[in-house]
């Protein structure tokens, strides 16, 4: 059973991702999990909440926030009846990233999906400031999609890496487990000027073709000084369904997120994009 965290603030960009999430994994049993951490509504307008407001205050958000989880999983059973799918409410009290990484903790989730943007909304950057910190700091997969995307089968997905890092197992047997019902072809893209690997790279992929043994899986080298240019560029020529990173220590990915400002990042991602995570992020 496939268990499937969707955080929403109720937006066009959340409610689109979630009727992504519904088509991706009508072939499973999925426990959806649709969660709004309400906390930052409480303090929007901070200058005129007092103490004495501050209960009644939250009160209402909370009300709110329920009445809307309701209303959102509504619409669900009526656009994507499904037998297959069971569904959860979370609402709380509490601030996006920390909710998340509970959820992820005790029900044991497979999966993060959400929007690249929030209500915000800000076109320039490629991630908005909350999804930004679930592929930071929360240790779980998380598929990202971009505003407006209409649902397509990812029949064409890319997958970049340097065969440096360590691969989870269970990480890449669900990538394969999630693309199989669809037959899809995996590229994965080594960019550097020399095809030649080490002893280390040959056996990491050599476990990357054990581990996607399902998928019809291609390995291509292209040698390009810009990692993210080579990826955008990739993207266009071959037209790519789904772009799949791996987010660990000294990573393509990291490399990314982590510049000094959100809204440097160079990958323009505007399809579905899966970040596998590696490791335990640092508290922030």
């Amino acid at each position: 059973m496939r268990r499937v965290l969707v955080p929403t603030d109720f937006s066009d960009n959340a409610l689109n991702a979630i009727n992504y999430a519904l088509e991706f994994f009508k072939y499973e049993i999925c426990v959806f999990y649709f969660m709004h951490a309400y906390q930052d509504d409480i303090y929007t307008n901070e200058a005129l909440l007092t103490r004495k407001t501050l209960e009644k205050a939250t009160n209402l958000v909370s009300k709110k926030s329920k009445k809307q989880l309701e209303d959102v999983l509504k619409i669900v059973k009526e656009k994507h009846p499904n037998p297959r799918f069971t569904y959860r409410t979370i609402s709380s009290n509490n601030v996006l990233v920390d909710e998340a990484d509970k959820i992820v903790d005790n029900e044991n989730i497979d999966i993060i999906v959400m929007g690249t943007q929030g209500k915000t909304d800000n076109r320039k950057l490629t991630f908005g400031s909350h999804t930004l910190q679930v592929l930071k700091y929360v240790e779980c997969p998380v598929l990202a999609i971009p505003r407006n995307y209409k649902y397509t089968q990812p029949k064409h997905v890319l997958f970049p890496t340097n065969y440096l890092i360590p691969y989870k197992r269970r990480e890449l047997k669900l990538l394969c487990e999630m693309l199989a019902p669809f037959r899809a072809r995996v590229d994965m893209l080594y960019v550097a000027k020399s095809d030649k690997l080490s002893m280390r790279q040959e056996d990491n992929k050599a476990f990357i073709e054990e581990t996607l043994c399902k998928n019809d899986t291609h390995f291509y080298t292209v040698n390009k000084k810009h990692v993210s240019e080579a990826i955008n560029d990739y993207i266009a020529e071959y037209k790519i369904d789904m772009l799949v990173m791996v987010n660990t220590r000294h990573s393509h990915l990291e490399n990314i997120l982590y510049q000094s400002s959100i809204d440097k990042i160079s990958l323009n991602v505007g399809i579905p994009f899966l970040a596998l995570q590696n490791i335990k992020r640092d508290n922030f």
